[in-house]
């Protein structure tokens, strides 16, 4: 599966899903059309959509969506590159597109950016959506290599056990990782399930830390494994494309995570 999610809807079924009414300082946007115009924006980039999948949460009002893609210059047999699409009708995090990568034998989520389509969903959203939809599916080949470039870093740097405990505390201290969970990630990267994530590195810890994220809130799971690059990055010494900025000041009170794309 692409997601793992409670509430799997197919894409006909978003069409039935009811939008608040729009009000002067909040437009928001039908999951659906959000939907149609990202199929648009990859057709038109040369992509294929291999498999798809959608979920919805609180009513209908938060919607999370995964495109798994194809094409000339992203093809691997360990990997397969994914866009996430997040929308909410009851104003708890602004629309975004997210780009990521699914790790095929363990179906592990990681994003590495997240490209906002506006801010709080504001009057002008549709007409920027086209426009910020095909640039953030433009960029998709460059996050590809860019994250095979981190992979290879964290399957050199070795760590020991101490710090992997110590980076899961950071992370827990940046709500990147549940607490309750930290006992279990621990014990993932002492014992991998899967052959390809032993050799106690980095990507042994980083793997361990997406396979117990596998259930949770869809919703958080961009913010989550961006921040936790930006920290394993550092101590791998991995200089991404991407810089993370992060904002406090959301809709929710929330962390959220704001990925400008450096050109």
């Amino acid at each position: 599966m692409l997601i793992i999610a409670k509430n799997k809807v197919t894409a006909e079924q978003l069409l039935g899903v009811e939008t608040p009414l729009a009000t002067e300082s909040f437009t928001p946007i039908p999951h659906s059309s959000l939907v149609t115009m990202t199929r648009d924006a990859i057709n038109r980039a040369g992509l294929t959509v291999t498999e798809e999948e959608h979920s919805l949460a609180r009513g209908g009002l938060r919607y999370f969506g995964g495109f798994a893609l194809s094409g000339p210059d992203i093809q691997g047999a360990d990997r397969q590159i994914v866009l996430g699409l997040r929308n909410s009708g009851d104003k708890s995090f602004a629309a975004s597109i997210c780009v990521g990568n699914r790790m095929m034998v363990c179906e592990n989520l990681c994003f590495s950016s997240d490209v906002k389509l506006a801010r709080r969903h504001t009057a002008n959203i549709f007409n920027d959506l086209p426009r910020v939809l095909a640039d953030a599916v433009g960029r998709v080949v460059s996050h590809w290599a860019d994250m095979g470039n981190r992979i290879e870093l964290y399957k050199q740097y070795k760590i020991s056990r101490d710090q992997a405990a110590s980076l899961l505390v950071d992370l827990v201290d940046t709500k990147a990782f549940p607490a309750r969970d930290i006992y279990s990630a621990v014990q993932e990267f002492r014992n991998p399930r899967h052959e390809e994530f032993k050799g106690g590195t980095i990507w042994t810890l980083y793997n361990s830390i997406t396979e117990n994220l596998k259930g949770g809130d869809l919703t958080k799971l961009p913010f989550r494994t961006m921040v936790t690059q930006s920290i394993f990055d550092r101590v791998a010494g991995h200089r991404p494309v991407i810089e993370s900025v992060i904002d406090l000041a959301d809709a929710g009170n929330e962390i959220e995570t704001l990925v400008e794309i450096m050109a």
